[in-house]
């Protein structure tokens, strides 16, 4: 069996996630500490108890997201032996997710990671004035169809409105992006091209969309700064789901990220051409597994988030 570790995104944060492998073992703790040490606030006391709405705030959900993924992968190293190469070929985030991705694979320390998601939630919450953007899920139709939507939806919003395709999350799951009115022109084409729904979704601001591009340009200078090490193993990059592994690389492609379009499914069909038959969602929450079972049925999934998947996943194993 060839494994893939991932990493969730953006959405997978919850009041509470990772307590259960941190009250068990000191690794996960560690990692907590780490992160609030780096950011030089108690980040974990907003993980353990909230408020939801501050735990939500984009420049603290990103690198909580983040701890809980490392504080549960760090567990997995040092309770069950699990090492990179010998355990994974590769390894792939949604998102923010590739910053836990190849925290996990060397390339940055989890101090430096920290730093880099609370500049990317600040940068990507101050591109935008609150209320000026919107994203929605496209549910039904499949990206070509979408595509086609979004052409007509431009076509009627008028050339001030940006609506640009974000995420292309499963076969019939495609999160568009952009100006408020131009997503809601979207919205109607797409219900009145036969999707199935068309949803906004409950964010702050319009990610992966050309209105980032102030947050490209932070994320830039933050990455120029930054020590990116070789991952022990590659990683699968969003914005061209493939596999890379030079430093000078990822660092382009992270700040190309801000703004491109994350091609999950497309990433995917790259890890299970491959030869990936197993993948490892580590963090909290089960949404890869699920969209990996829409994409490549074949793959197995198994995630990590408690002391209890542990179990399982060392018997698996």
């Amino acid at each position: 069996m060839t494994t893939a570790f991932v990493f969730p995104g953006q959405g997978s944060q919850a009041v509470g996630m990772g307590q259960e492998l941190a009250a068990a073992f000191p690794a996960a703790r560690d990692v907590y500490e780490e992160v609030d040490e780096a950011l030089g606030f108690p980040l974990s006391k907003v993980i353990q108890e909230g408020p939801e709405a501050e735990l939500t705030q984009t420049e603290n959900a990103q690198p909580a997201i983040m701890a809980a993924s490392l504080a549960a992968f760090r567990v997995m190293e040092q309770e069950m032996g699990i090492t990179l190469p010998g355990s994974a070929v590769c390894v792939a985030g949604h998102s923010l997710g590739e910053y836990s991705a190849l925290t996990a694979a060397g390339s940055f320390s989890i101090a430096e990671c920290a730093m880099l998601l609370k500049t990317r939630g600040n940068a990507m919450q101050a591109a935008v004035p609150q209320g000026k953007g919107m994203m929605a899920a496209i549910i039904g139709p499949e990206l070509e169809a979408v595509q086609a939507m979004v052409q007509e939806a431009r076509h009627q919003a008028g050339v001030s409105e940006i609506i640009e395709i974000a995420n292309h999350n499963a076969p019939n799951q495609i999160v568009i992006s952009g100006t408020a009115r131009g997503i809601e022109v979207a919205m109607q084409v797409a219900k009145e091209k036969g999707a199935k729904r068309a949803l906004p979704l409950p964010v702050s601001a319009p990610f992966h969309c050309s209105m980032m591009a102030p947050a490209a340009m932070a994320m830039k200078e933050a990455l120029a700064n930054a020590s990116i090490s070789a991952p022990r193993v590659p990683v699968v990059a969003n914005v061209v789901a493939d596999y890379v592994d030079d430093p000078d690389v990822i660092r382009q492609l992270l700040v190309e990220q801000v703004t491109g379009m994350v091609r999950w499914v497309d990433s995917v069909l790259a890890m299970q051409a491959r030869g990936i038959t197993r993948v490892v969602e580590i963090g909290h929450g089960n949404v890869l597994a699920g969209l990996i079972k829409r994409i490549a049925p074949e793959i197995e999934t198994v995630n990590i988030a408690a002391p209890k998947d542990l179990e399982t996943f060392s018997k698996a194993a």
